[in-house]
């Protein structure tokens, strides 16, 4: 469940949080996505991100033996695809991102500074998303094939 809430997540910003601010001007849209990405890291959410981190590969090892055995090697590929493409890429991509910018006061930049900024963060940040979106949603999709092969 975990997994598919951060799937979630991440599809929603992917398909319409960042589409959507990147429409706004430069200094809108580092605002915003500063804004986002301070109210974004609360209880819930590291709880959802965590729990996957913990759960997955927990799942996976518990299902050594699972006959068929195939099924522990899907959950190994999810488990192994969501650390690498989610776990990884959101703390060596989106979180430098998100700390750079959420060290700087934008009221007090020039319109050349917010105009530079954007253009350090917002297509590095939306790429590093769409790799989380794709692999939450692939290790998500392997974990309800495995759901329908365990209760075959």
């Amino acid at each position: 469940m975990t997994t598919g809430l951060l799937s979630g997540i991440f599809f929603t910003w992917t398909n319409a949080v960042t589409p959507g601010i990147g429409k706004l001007n430069d200094l809108g849209y580092l605002t915003a996505l500063q804004s986002m990405n301070r109210v974004i890291l609360n209880p819930s959410f590291y709880i959802i991100f965590m729990g996957s981190v913990v759960i997955l590969p927990l799942s996976t090892v518990l299902n050594y033996e699972t006959k068929p055995s195939f099924v522990f090697k899907i959950m190994l590929v999810a488990s192994i695809i969501y650390i690498l493409g989610v776990f990884l890429v959101t703390i060596l991509g989106n979180i430098p991102l998100n700390d750079l910018l959420d060290k700087i006061d934008l009221e007090d930049c020039s319109i050349e500074d917010v105009s530079n900024l954007r253009d350090k963060i917002e297509a590095k940040w939306n790429g590093f998303n769409l790799i989380r979106t794709i692999a939450s949603t692939s290790s998500f999709i392997l974990l309800i094939v495995v759901c329908f092969l365990v209760n075959k």
